[in-house]
């Protein structure tokens, strides 16, 4: 007999964790964290968990909702944290939280990301992801909720050539 049930992974099952220490080469003319080295860390973590989620390679696909609301300095301690908000047929949203951690440990928020990532298979080409995802709690349904809207308005904004 097949099995039917469903394979699912929870939001937390994607929970990533990366921290780095700002170092010079990361600082743009003006003396703040580059944006395009927070961007690469960003999409470093979300492929992270967003691999773990569907357990097989993904590529990243858009970058939505990239928004820096504070600088980070050298020496500073950047955190990020990713976790899987939403899967599709073949693709995937994922939050990217980061902050800048001071000595005592008290973390600031500093952006805020969405990714899309997509499966691939072995001839990178899109696949189905295998693993639904198990909403828990209020916040991830919420999250799936976001990114139902976001979806849709990446969809509008391709049918206006954006």
């Amino acid at each position: 007999m097949e099995n039917t049930e469903e394979l699912e992974r929870t939001v937390s099952y994607s929970r990533t964790e990366c921290t780095y220490f700002v170092k010079n080469e990361d600082i743009n003319g003006k003396g703040r964290l580059f944006g395009g080295r927070l961007m690469q860390w960003i999409d470093e973590v979300s492929s992270i968990a967003c691999r773990r989620h569907c357990g097989m390679p993904i590529t990243t696909a858009a970058v939505d909702n990239l928004q820096f609301k504070e600088a980070a300095k050298v020496n500073d301690i950047i955190v990020l944290i990713a976790k899987v908000t939403y899967v599709g047929n073949t693709s995937m949203e994922c939050r990217v939280d980061s902050y800048r951690e001071d000595s005592s440990g008290i973390r600031t928020i500093i952006n805020r990301a969405y990714l899309t990532c997509v499966a691939l298979n072995e001839d990178d080409k899109p696949t189905h992801i295998p693993y639904k995802l198990k909403l828990e709690n209020e916040n991830d349904k919420a999250e799936w909720e976001g990114a139902l809207k976001r979806i849709e308005y990446r969809k509008y904004r391709r049918s206006e050539g954006f």
